[in-house]
């Protein structure tokens, strides 16, 4: 006799509730979570509030959803549903929700060993911080002080680490006592579906300020190009326009010109 696998009725619900998801939603995105702490990924969260659903489901409860949606090719997304990742249902477009998760990082405090992101500087003035062993791990880290009314002020500007250089422990505890966060956090686009074009998209990369840095690259070359071959537009039509001006003002010169005239004549 075949053994009867009982299936809670928990379970059950949240997988009713992801297939369901699954079949109203124009996006589903898979965004990694590794390494986000509780309290700031339910920030994110907030963040994404009216603009997506955020489930964090265990694999083979979305693995269930998924082969139970009717939808044959979101079955192929299965790949990339892990243990350390987040499932967003929504209604924005793939690569715009994508966007979303890019933009709205939550600044977190360093860690002991973690690289430098730029050059980490303790601002001068007034502090929080009360005189006593805080005293001596600023002085250790070489930031001089004095005291001003009770609590500690930083008298001047001191990089306790540069970019790309490891930071230490003690700069690590300093940068967490005065509330300084150098570091930000999201969650990470893995993979997305889009529902309406039935694709799934992997290795999904977005970097706002790179792409906007490649088109201002590319326009640069694109308009002397467009110029040089007289492709006509409301950018280019001035370019063109001075010059023909140009030219033709070139050409007067050589019909002035004596020993162009007498050449002709001969």
């Amino acid at each position: 006799m075949t053994p009867t696998t009982h299936v809670s009725d928990i379970k059950k619900e949240s997988v009713k509730e992801l297939t369901d998801l699954i079949k109203k939603k124009k996006t589903i995105l898979i965004a990694s979570i590794k390494n986000i702490p509780a309290s700031q990924f339910q920030e994110i969260v907030k963040k994404l509030r009216g603009k997506a659903i955020v489930k964090v489901p265990k694999k083979n409860l979305m693995i269930r959803a998924l082969e139970t949606s009717g939808d044959e090719h979101v079955k192929k997304i299965e790949k990339q549903i892990n243990e350390n990742v987040a499932v967003l249902f929504s209604d924005m477009d793939c690569f715009e929700l994508a966007g979303e998760l890019v933009k709205n990082k939550s600044p977190t405090k360093a860690k002991a060993g973690q690289e430098a992101p730029e050059d980490l500087e303790i601002p001068a003035g007034p502090t929080e911080l009360i005189p006593g062993p805080a005293i001596s791990e600023l002085g250790a880290l070489g930031i001089q002080i004095q005291i001003d009314k009770g609590k500690i002020a930083i008298k001047e500007p001191k990089v306790v680490a540069k970019k790309g250089q490891k930071i230490s422990q003690g700069a690590a505890d300093v940068l967490s006592k005065l509330d300084i966060k150098p570091f930000t956090i999201s969650l990470v686009p893995v993979a997305g579906y889009d529902a309406n074009d039935k694709k799934v998209y992997v290795n999904i990369e977005i970097d706002r300020e790179k792409a906007i840095a490649n088109l201002k690259t590319a326009f640069g070359k694109s308009l002397p190009f467009a110029v040089g071959i007289g492709y006509p537009s409301s950018d280019t039509i001035k370019f063109i326009l001075l010059k023909a001006s140009m030219n033709a003002k070139a050409l007067e010169k050589y019909e002035n010109t004596p020993e162009i005239n007498s050449g002709e004549e001969k």
